[in-house]
């Protein structure tokens, strides 16, 4: 119990974590004209030559003897350049609703990205790598490295990014061996890491918040008012009073003569960050927070702009080398999840200044849970298709149909009620606005 409780505030603190990551990126992207006006270059491209393209690869479809969507899902990597505006619209939804939900609750929102694409048809290696360019795009967008590089301990970085590029390899080899071999058994392994993973972080998510509205109160701010981790004090401390050359020094400007760990220990979390990156498409970044505070003992100030740092690279090494060479990366679902995204933080981010803490700490458990119901539903019928388990096809058309409907209705409900709070609240916002 100890150790799933303290497994649970890992999580969740690497969940927040990504999440300023995402509202600061978002704020500081749409912010700034220049940066604005590079987002409609990328997107331009897609408008222009995206219908042309759109028409080359379903006629190669149609003289190799598929339809379009036998193509999108079938074992062969196509050029995913593929257009259609219902495609562009429903890739912003997609982003808004991540968007909504990282800025709302403060965490989880990249979460339901994967699942949310595959539960549109999309195989989960193309969702994987879709999901890594989009946070790599946003990620050079947002990047603000050389105004916070005072922040950043360069020796701590550069080993870290060993580890990182090590791990993406190896996630990248393992996604796309499994595709090769079979795609549904590439799909089962994805589903499988996202029902571990989204299982857990929900039932702990769901335990805080029961325990918060029992306590006096019951309000809460919106991030829980906890400081996750703090019972792993002892853990850096041991591991940085460990001798093993080389020696990385940091956080020199706090402490006199700074603190030191060895370079084993930060490539190894590089190595599980970059890992994590390939195999889920969330970036890896939402694990660098808690690794280097609550693990390695690196100062916050120094964690946050590394962390900046090395998510620019891991991301970009993954997405580019991993997935895009690959053809594993939906360019049209990328760019509309990075539109629908930038907005729905900022709208989310809005919404907490009038709603309740608590309330907003039921909707993070639930929808972490929603997320965790539709690929622990999903995963039968994969394993039902690799003969693992036999299965009756009703069977699993009802478990997937199940799955995908508490996914969608959950999602779409709390992003109804997000904008339904931010449009109703708006005199009050502005008015908060003014006074601050």
């Amino acid at each position: 119990m100890r150790f799933f409780t303290a497994w649970g505030k890992f999580m969740t603190a690497a969940a927040r974590s990504h999440a300023a990551w995402e509202l600061d990126t978002s704020r500081r992207i749409l912010g700034d004209p220049k940066r604005i006006v590079l987002l409609l270059l990328l997107l331009l491209p897609i408008f222009i030559f995206g219908p042309v393209v759109a028409a080359q690869v379903a006629d190669h479809a149609a003289a190799a003897g598929h339809t379009l969507p036998d193509v999108l899902g079938g074992k062969k990597a196509y050029s995913p350049a593929f257009y259609s505006t219902s495609i562009f619209i429903a890739s912003i939804l997609i982003g808004l609703c991540a968007g909504l939900i990282t800025g709302c609750i403060g965490a989880g929102g990249g979460f339901i990205i994967a699942p949310a694409l595959m539960s549109a048809g999309i195989k989960g290696i193309l969702a994987v790598g879709t999901d890594l360019f989009h946070i790599f795009a946003k990620a050079i967008m947002g990047s603000v490295i050389h105004r916070k590089l005072g922040n950043v301990s360069v020796p701590l970085a550069m080993t870290f990014l060993i580890g990182a590029i090590g791990g993406a390899l190896i996630g990248g080899l393992i996604n796309r061996t499994l595709y090769e071999i079979n795609p549904v058994l590439s799909d089962a392994f994805i589903t499988t890491i996202y029902s571990i993973m989204l299982g857990g972080l929900g039932a702990y998510a769901m335990m805080d918040f029961l325990k918060a509205r029992k306590s006096a109160g019951g309000g809460g701010s919106a991030h829980g008012g906890k400081s996750e981790g703090a019972e792993l004090g002892n853990l850096p401390r041991k591991l940085q009073a460990i001798n093993a050359p080389p020696m990385i020094t940091f956080d020199e400007s706090l402490v006199p003569g700074g603190r030191q760990i060895s370079a084993w220990f930060l490539i190894a979390s590089g190595f599980l960050v970059g890992f994590a990156a390939a195999i889920m498409g969330v970036g890896g970044g939402f694990l660098t927070f808690p690794i280097f505070v609550y693990t390695l003992g690196v100062s916050s100030m120094t964690t946050v702009g590394t962390d900046i740092f090395q998510i620019v690279f891991t991301a970009g090494f993954a997405a580019i080398s991993q997935y895009a060479i690959y053809g594993f990366i939906f360019y049209t679902l990328a760019m509309g999840m990075l539109l629908g995204s930038l907005v729905g933080v900022q709208i989310g981010a809005m919404v907490t200044k009038v709603v309740p803490g608590i309330t907003i700490r039921g909707f993070y458990a639930m929808a972490v849970l929603a997320g965790f119901i539709n690929r622990i539903f999903a995963l039968p019928g994969k394993l039902s298709d690799l003969e693992v388990i036999s299965l009756s096809p009703a069977v699993v058309s009802l478990l997937d149909n199940i799955g995908i409907l508490a996914f969608f209705i959950v999602i779409g409900g709390f992003a109804v009620w997000v904008i339904y709070t931010f449009i109703s609240n708006l005199g009050r916002l502005r008015g908060m606005e003014v006074t601050s």
